[in-house]
């Protein structure tokens, strides 16, 4: 096969993951803060994308609590730096067998089942603007513990994913997981072009050899985006391997903990090893805006903090853990706004922004309807416009919770209205 090597590589830096690392480095980071600092550090680096778990801050212990989520997306959204945030959905999959003799009833050490609405808990409240999505069941480097994710369950996850507007990334530890995610978008659960990591050398998935790597790539559809990594000493490796197979790369803390023979890692020196050797290969590490038009990504501010109210589009107050914020930090240039909201601006925690000044507040946002703004209509009884209006933007099929369900033909003229999003 001709070699397609990536000439315009995005870096993703796995910062923590849920394994057992903790005991083996003082650099893998545990609380919310740590976590988010680490994943700040790597963007610095040169990541344009961060991954990441949350754990318990007292024990380390892999968790699954929503308000950790939420600390860490925070404190990654309020950075003055920018980075895609790309949350893990793999936790509650986790079935531990007992003994050969009697596997059954589940070890409770270990087991973690819950349903899918519960899995992606922690996604709608985040929002972040990647998540993944673990394509297949396998027997994992533990003895038996399996990792459990059926077809239905992927289904109900990917489905709901796609309707929140966060982008699946697709984790194939193997060439079935491949198989089953093309299958996924025929049936029209994922969103084609798909998003996919190729996870190498993982026990008891596909081997990190090359001739297995490129068995795994060229089931990958021309028009998908991928990314491979692997695990300890062949991380860097596979930095040059993804990028000569033309695709992109991943590091970080949750794969590998070493940088050199006897030396423990950060994830920044992780990340900027990774971009030494892809630069020096003639290749672009690109930043994490243009990781978000390659993709087609929106970055949206968690729920119930600054950002568009899902049901109306009209801002909603800013706040930073409950408190009311008096000033957004900045207001970058053109461009950066969500897709189909063609505002001038976006302010660093997430509002549509005239290009004067940027406020929290929606009523002293200056919103402008700009060309290629579809108006739908409006909600007589919805969240207060600009100086007070008792007008609310609402999509063009009808309102949702938090609206009246009134609908009148007309919307004041200085609401830039999507209407695209979560028909």
């Amino acid at each position: 096969m001709p070699l397609r090597m990536n000439k315009e590589v995005f870096i993703t830096c796995a910062v923590t993951g849920s394994g057992a690392t903790q005991e083996r480095s003082r650099h893998v980071p545990r609380s919310p803060a740590e976590i988010a600092d680490s994943a700040i550090a790597a963007a610095r680096a040169g990541a344009a994308v961060v991954h990441c778990h949350v754990r318990d801050p007292e024990t380390g212990a892999p968790s699954r609590q929503l308000s950790l989520y939420r600390e860490v997306t925070e404190r990654i959204r309020d950075a003055e730096v920018d980075v895609v945030l790309n949350l893990t959905a793999g936790m509650g999959g986790d079935m531990v067998f007992g003994s050969p003799d009697r596997p059954l009833p589940l070890q409770q050490a270990g087991t973690d089942m819950i349903g899918a609405a519960e899995r992606v808990a922690h996604v709608a409240e985040c929002l972040p603007e990647i998540c993944t999505l673990d394509c297949g069941t396998m027997n994992f480097a533990e003895a038996d513990y399996v990792m459990t994710n059926t077809p239905g369950m992927l289904q109900a996850m990917g489905r709901m994913m796609t309707d929140l507007g966060v982008k699946p990334e697709i984790e194939a530890f193997d060439t079935g997981h491949l198989w089953y995610a093309k299958q996924l978008v025929k049936d029209g659960v994922l969103e084609a072009p798909a998003l996919v990591q190729l996870c190498m050398g993982v026990p008891w998935g596909a081997p990190d050899d090359l001739n297995t790597f490129m068995a795994m790539v060229n089931n990958v559809p021309d028009d998908w985006c991928f990314s491979a990594f692997s695990l300890g000493r062949n991380q860097m490796a596979y930095v040059a391997a993804a990028v000569l197979a033309g695709g992109n790369v991943r590091v970080g803390l949750e794969d590998n903990l070493w940088l050199d023979k006897g030396v423990l890692a950060e994830n920044w020196q992780l990340v900027e090893r990774a971009r030494g050797i892809i630069e020096s290969m003639g290749a672009r590490v690109i930043g994490p805006q243009e990781v978000r038009d390659r993709l087609g990504l929106v970055k949206r501010a968690p729920r119930g903090g600054s950002g568009w109210s899902r049901c109306c589009w009209a801002p909603a107050p800013c706040s930073r853990r409950g408190r009311a914020t008096p000033r957004c930090r900045s207001a970058p240039p053109p461009g950066s706004s969500p897709r189909g909201l063609p505002a001038p601006g976006w302010c660093g925690r997430g509002w549509p922004v005239s290009r004067r000044r940027a406020r929290c507040r929606c009523p002293r946002l200056t919103p402008l309807v700009l060309p290629g703004a579809r108006t739908a209509g409006t909600c007589r009884r919805g969240s207060p416009g600009p100086g007070g209006s008792p007008w609310a933007p609402v999509r063009a099929a009808g309102a949702r919770s938090g609206c009246c369900g009134s609908m009148t033909g007309s919307a004041p003229p200085r609401w830039a209205i999507r209407t695209d999003r979560w028909a």
